[in-house]
């Protein structure tokens, strides 16, 4: 790290910490040749995420959308949907593709969902894909059975 009060490009790393939320490192660096002390503080990038919309359109990630998704198929189930989204885009961070579509979202949320609630994976893919009636949910029921 560079000092900015005498330019010198390296630094010494005197103390390291946690900022409260967690969600950066507060560090005490000292110049080698100034002497001076210096506060930096280190935070993970983030890429944003572009999200293709089955009508084509794009916009961007918003978790929030997709928590109010969960939080409606998960009322009242022991599941939480905090930590699933929390998943979820802690892959998204981490895949190679920064452009993703809704059907590829629906999926991975869906496949938790199989894992850790039935109901609630009933409920979720009721509205996901779109059931017109009872036979298409009976369907996607008879086949959760033989799963």
């Amino acid at each position: 790290m560079k000092c900015p009060v005498c330019g010198h490009p390296d630094s010494k790393v005197i103390d390291s910490r946690p900022v409260e939320d967690g969600s950066s490192i507060r560090r005490r660096r000292e110049c080698p040749v100034c002497q001076k002390r210096f506060t930096t503080f280190e935070v993970v990038e983030t890429v944003q995420i572009v999200v293709t919309k089955k009508d084509g359109s794009k916009e961007l990630f918003d978790r929030t959308k997709l928590l109010s998704g969960l939080l409606k198929a998960c009322q009242k189930r022991p599941v939480d949907a905090e930590e699933i989204v929390n998943e979820i885009e802690a892959e998204l961070q981490n895949s190679l593709s920064h452009d993703i579509t809704t059907i590829e979202i629906g999926e991975m949320v869906m496949n938790k969902l199989k894992k850790k609630d039935e109901v609630a994976y009933v409920r979720f893919a009721s509205v996901y894909r779109e059931f017109k009636d009872i036979e298409t949910f009976m369907t996607e029921l008879k086949q959760l059975k033989k799963k």
